[in-house]
């Protein structure tokens, strides 16, 4: 989702800096030549998130690159499920909590020091935030605390002219399944108990992330956007 977000912004005449763990590498390097591709520039910042220091300097060397900061995307996600909390391990536990919850924290209380009004705040939250399934108990909180974060700050933040808000996909197709996030049964039925009958593509959530950070969508904060081919609440 993160890359399809990056590609759509390009597209609209935005530079992009994007992070990732230095063993994605490839995947990132592709995501800079679509951004390029766009004509735009594509700003590459390995790191991991779970540590705080590292998400201050991330801010500040976007920021440097890009010349400021308009808008800031805390898309960064850890799921793996399990069938029973007392298969959680603490280092899982705490992992998935610093992934989704502190790094969000972090990013956005060092981008504060560059937002103008005007700029936009967006978290990827998730179905998992109002629907939690029993096998993501670790992830579904972590996606709540999102929902809430992104309401708590909107209203922070909304008189200073700073508009944050949320999308909550539904079944997408991301390597967060493949990778430990879902069974091996359930990928096999993926997405196909949603009125639509099929999981959604990232590419079908691009369109979102670009509409947030539209002046055009003004007078929309704290509000939090779904895409869950046709099931879930937003």
């Amino acid at each position: 989702m993160g890359r399809a977000a990056a590609i759509a912004y390009a597209r609209e005449g935005a530079d992009v800096a994007i992070n990732y763990l230095p063993d994605e590498e490839p995947d990132a390097r592709e995501v800079i030549a679509l951004i390029e591709r766009e004509g735009r520039k594509g700003v590459a910042l390995p790191g991991d998130l779970r540590d705080e220091a590292f998400c201050e300097k991330l801010i500040e060397d976007a920021a440097k690159a890009l010349g400021g900061l308009d808008i800031l995307v805390n898309n960064a996600g850890r799921q793996q499920q399990a069938a029973s909390i007392s298969d959680i391990t603490t280092e899982a536990f705490d992992a998935t909590m610093k992934t989704n919850i502190y790094a969000m924290f972090w990013l956005t209380k060092a981008a504060l020091k560059h937002l103008q009004p005007g700029s936009s705040i967006i978290q990827t939250t998730s179905e998992q935030a109002y629907d939690p399934s029993e096998n993501l108990v670790d992830y579904a909180i972590t996606k709540a605390a999102g929902m809430n974060f992104t309401k708590s700050m909107a209203k922070q933040l909304g008189p200073k002219g700073i508009r944050v808000n949320g999308v909550a996909p539904g079944p997408i197709w991301t390597p967060l399944q493949v990778s430990g996030g879902a069974t091996m049964e359930k990928l096999v039925t993926f997405g196909g108990d949603t009125p639509m009958g099929r999981p959604g593509q990232p590419a079908e959530l691009a369109s979102i992330y670009v509409q947030l950070a539209d002046n055009g969508a003004g007078f929309s904060t704290g509000q939090v956007y779904g895409a869950a081919g046709g099931g879930g609440q937003p």
